[in-house]
């Protein structure tokens, strides 16, 4: 597989390279020029900075139509269609004074506009953003979006809620491949560390149409780190600190940037021990170790643009289960996890004389152990260990633009082979493959947007009979699993000023391996499981509304959903034991979840460095039969007074903020659950970027949890054992980027 690749992408970069370029001027109302204005063309990750004039070229440009977005801080970003031709092309732009956030290039999308002319609502975050804001992780940073959480297991293991909807119904997607890594687990962490990721988007709701199963949910879609510009290089390192866990994390990285090739690499390592409750004591065995590695190149001549990227993660983590011996070791205890994900990808664009073809092919490996003590011989022997390979593909032909339509046509798949190893047996051998097509159209005329599409699915399952070695039996079964999904959304200006999005999605997700045929102790959550192969496929329909007003120093934004799921999946204890462990199976019923996020953002004038945002969010979930469901996030305010300054000649994205969070009791509970008592969390953070001559130097100093509060989220997994999340923390990053 892995010289399949190989082959693809140096048998392209024998093409003709273009000799095309882009020029143009960058101004603001005035007609003054603006100087280190960021041009970007994302298809090609080529971009460029204006000059002191607010000039800029981009050269080696293939003959296509591309979108060329202009951002610079303080002003409104822009999107310019441009239809390349031989020879000089020119692409002037005139920037608006913007008093809120930048405008930005929405990726996970098919049509890959600015948020403001998405008809979905996206909720996207750069990496820098999230750090800004203290998050110790990456999954932490995420659940600062409205509408996310996550279920958690210590510091170190994250599994991302969107709306009350996790597990499987949440679908993962890094370096352009869904992210397989034994999803319905909620023991182990997301498997993307922040140092290969510039951004993530966040899609609330079913996304089945763009993705296929898995993403009734929601998406959690990560834009792999930039390019450096054409004929540059920069180099990066990094180092956090972080009080609570005496732990750290270095990074570096670098990348060189020609004409027609780039190139990247980063490396990070992570390494903290058990983290502190607010009585000081430590939580044993919550200690995690991870190395990262990943690299990439991309080629560009005027027929395509080749990306190649590979990743690899390497986590020993601990599986936290009481407040035990006391220490800061952070050499691995008993139980820990040991994770091994590395993930290759090959995207290209193929540009033809009026469309376009994308495709993407993707190989992953999984390999998971969870080891529950050490053993006589010379390797300790796995209690769960599985394999997991996957090799996908999408391709998508962007169909010729009529006037004011686009549209899309596709097929995504993958051939996925699960094996199982180890002294315990949770899950059969199995193989699944997945097929996909859909097509999907946009139609803009004036202030109104038209969005909508069609997809059918394919999955089919099988296993073989096997014993294992506790007389546990798994039948062979032989699934397949047909799904029609569809959405339709519009996006149009009410009463002048309002921009409103109104998008109605069906979505479906097919039953997992575990769901289906678990037979066995699942170590890292202490009970017996047992599955259920009459499981059949789950069906959404999700309507959201969402309301936008923004004028010269305010913003209000409301955004409500109503899911209605039949079919729903989910797992409950039956009463009896087995094993010394309490029996859960899998069962389905109907439910409903609705809810929403609302919020404003002041920006007053004349004090033009000062913001202060609010926003609200709340998730109900429902059986058919009036019962509530398990693990919806309670009810949270939160509160953020924020200073920004920049200063052109030594000072960018200068920051002062204080957060204040309320979670409130979350009384609405699973038969089978506590409820959890209310609590409120102060967090506050101080950075920016200094500029020295040719070095950024960038500094942030975050103190989570400032009064030490004693707390238990409603989404801990630690909440059964009565063990309180993590007390104050103190984080300090410094990064060198020359």
């Amino acid at each position: 597989m892995k010289y399949y690749f190989l082959i693809l992408f140096i048998g392209f970069s024998t093409l003709t390279q273009a000799q095309n370029k882009l020029t143009g001027k960058i101004t603001d109302t005035k007609n003054q020029p603006l100087s280190g204005v960021d041009i970007y063309i994302t298809e090609l990750h080529k971009g460029t900075s204006t000059d002191s004039n607010g000039n800029y070229t981009i050269t080696n440009l293939p003959n296509a139509n591309f979108v060329v977005t202009a951002a610079f801080i303080g002003y409104q970003s822009q999107n310019k269609n441009i239809q390349i031709s031989t020879g000089n092309n020119t692409a002037n732009f005139t920037l608006k004074d913007a008093v809120f956030k930048m405008d930005e290039v929405i990726i996970s999308t098919p049509f890959n506009k600015l948020q403001s002319q998405n008809v979905m609502k996206v909720e996207r975050a750069s990496i820098q953003q999230l750090k800004n804001r203290g998050a110790a992780t990456l999954i932490e940073g995420i659940t600062s979006l409205p509408g996310v959480s996550q279920v958690s297991t210590g510091v170190a293991i994250g599994k991302p809620v969107i709306r009350g909807l996790r597990g499987n119904r949440v679908l993962v997607y890094s370096q352009g491949l869904r992210l397989e890594n034994q999803q319905f687990g909620a023991e182990h962490g997301l498997g993307v560390d922040e140092s290969s990721v510039e951004s993530v988007e966040v899609i609330k709701g079913p996304a089945s149409l763009l993705y296929g199963s898995d993403a009734m949910g929601g998406v959690l879609f990560f834009n792999p780190l930039k390019f450096a510009e054409d004929n540059s290089f920069k180099l990066n390192i990094n180092q956090k600190y972080f009080s609570n866990t005496d732990g750290y994390s270095t990074s570096f990285g670098y990348r060189k940037s020609y004409e027609s090739w780039k190139f990247l690499v980063n490396g990070t390592h992570r390494l903290q021990s058990d983290y502190k409750i607010p009585n000081k004591m430590r939580v044993t065995d919550s200690r995690f170790n991870e190395t990262i590695f990943n690299a990439a190149t991309n080629y560009n001549n005027k027929l395509i643009s080749s990306t190649l990227r590979f990743n690899f993660d390497h986590t020993l983590v601990g599986i936290p289960e009481e407040i035990g011996a006391q220490t800061k070791q952070k050499t691995h205890t008993y139980p820990y996890q040991d994770l091994t994900n590395k993930m290759i990808s090959f995207n290209n664009i193929i540009f033809l004389p009026n469309s376009k073809i994308t495709s993407t092919f993707g190989f992953t490996s999984n390999d998971r152990k969870e080891i529950e003590a050490p053993n006589t011989n010379a390797n300790t022997i796995p209690a769960l260990h599985l394999k997991l390979k996957t090799y996908s593909y999408d391709i998508k032909w962007h169909l010729p633009k009529l006037k004011n339509f686009e549209s899309i046509l596709g097929i995504q798949g993958m051939h996925q082979k699960n094996k199982t190893l180890g002294v315990d047996v949770l899950i059969p051998n199995a193989q699944i493959n997945d097929i996909g097509v859909f097509v999907t159209g946009n139609y803009t005329i004036n202030e109104n947007s038209f969005q909508g599409g069609i997809r059918f699915d394919n999955r089919n399952l099988s296993t073989k009979k096997s014993i294992d070695t506790e007389q546990h039996v798994f039948n062979a079964i032989d699934k397949s699993f047909k799904n029609v999904t569809a959405s339709f959304g519009y996006k149009t200006t009410l009463f002048g000023a309002v921009t409103s999005r109104f998008n109605f999605a069906a979505g479906f997700r097919s039953p997992n391996l575990a769901e289906l045929t678990s037979n066995g102790v699942h170590e890292g959550s202490n009970r017996y499981e047992i599955g259920n192969n009459n499981l059949q496929s789950e069906h959404n329909f999700q309507s959201d509304v969402a309301l936008e007003y923004k004028s010269t120093h305010f913003e209000i934004f409301a955004n409500g959903f109503y899911n209605g799921i039949n079919k729903y999946i989910y797992i409950a204890p039956t009463g009896e034991m087995l094993d010394n462990n309490v029996v859960y199976n899998y069962i389905q019923n109907n439910a409903e979840l609705y809810g929403g996020e609302f919020g404003f953002h002041i920006h007053p004038h004349p004090i033009d460095w000062l913001h202060f945002n609010s926003s609200y969010e709340t998730v109900i979930g429902k059986q058919s039969n009036g019962t509530y469901l398990p693990l919806i996030p309670a009810n949270k305010l939160t509160n953020t007074l924020r200073i920004e300054l920049n200063e052109k000649e030594w000072l960018n994205n200068g920051f002062a903020a204080i957060t204040y969070e309320s979670h409130f009791k979350q009384n609405n509970v699973s038969a089978f659950e506590t409820s959890t008592n209310s609590y409120n969390l102060i967090n506050v953070g101080v950075g920016g970027t200094i500029k020295l001559k040719k070095i950024d130097f960038t500094i942030n100093f975050n103190v989570n949890n400032l009064a030490n509060t004693s707390y238990v989220s409603h989404l801990s997994r630690l909440k059964i054992d009565g063990i309180p999340n993590i007390g104050r923390n103190f984080i300090t990053s410094v990064k060198f980027t020359l």
